[in-house]
């Protein structure tokens, strides 16, 4: 995996994020969490919703697939998914992102 994130994210406690592949750094805070997260390779995340999200891309590609409209986003691209909103996601190897989650307990901190 690549050096992406700087010493001071990879020292942030890994999130539990239930995909092959992705290494994923956590900044919680009490009504939110940011993930920094990068994949050695593809995945599918099947269809799904939750409270809102925004992301950019530091490195690669995702298809990202909202209420039925695919987009592809490349590197310096921002998205956005309103709270409720169906999506599904095609992620490439070698893609990097920080994601911002409007929910305090989306993913866990993962236990060694």
């Amino acid at each position: 995996m690549s050096e992406t994130f700087p010493e001071p994210i990879r020292n942030l406690p890994e999130a539990d994020v239930p995909l092959k592949g992705v290494v994923a750094y956590l900044s919680q805070s009490e009504s939110h969490q940011i993930i920094f997260m990068e994949f050695s390779e593809d995945i599918e995340v099947p269809e799904h919703s939750h409270e809102s999200q925004w992301g950019i891309v530091l490195e690669g590609r995702i298809d990202l697939t909202v209420e039925g409209v695919k987009r592809t986003y490349l590197r310096g691209d921002r998205y956005f998914i309103p709270k409720g909103t169906k999506h599904s996601a095609k992620i490439h190897a070698g893609y990097a992102d920080i994601t911002f989650f409007n929910q305090k307990d989306r993913y866990r901190t993962k236990e060694n």
